[in-house]
């Protein structure tokens, strides 16, 4: 049986939320323009809180999960 897609936008928050934790660039966004570029931006600057804030993994993976 074949898995569907993520949503594109949800896809986007995680990889942004994930970019924010490991303390990347927000200069790093794939995304040029539109929608997926502030999602994105979204989930990195929840990521960059969360990481000043100490979170650990466990706490990173219910995040995820709950977006």
């Amino acid at each position: 049986m074949k898995r569907q897609k993520r949503n594109v936008s949800s896809r986007a928050q995680a990889r942004g939320y994930q970019a924010g934790m490991a303390g990347k660039s927000r200069s790093l966004c794939p995304h040029d323009t539109g929608d997926a570029r502030h999602i994105w931006l979204t989930g990195w600057r929840v990521g960059r809180e969360d990481n000043w804030d100490g979170f650990n993994t466990q706490a990173q993976i219910q995040r995820l999960n709950n977006m």
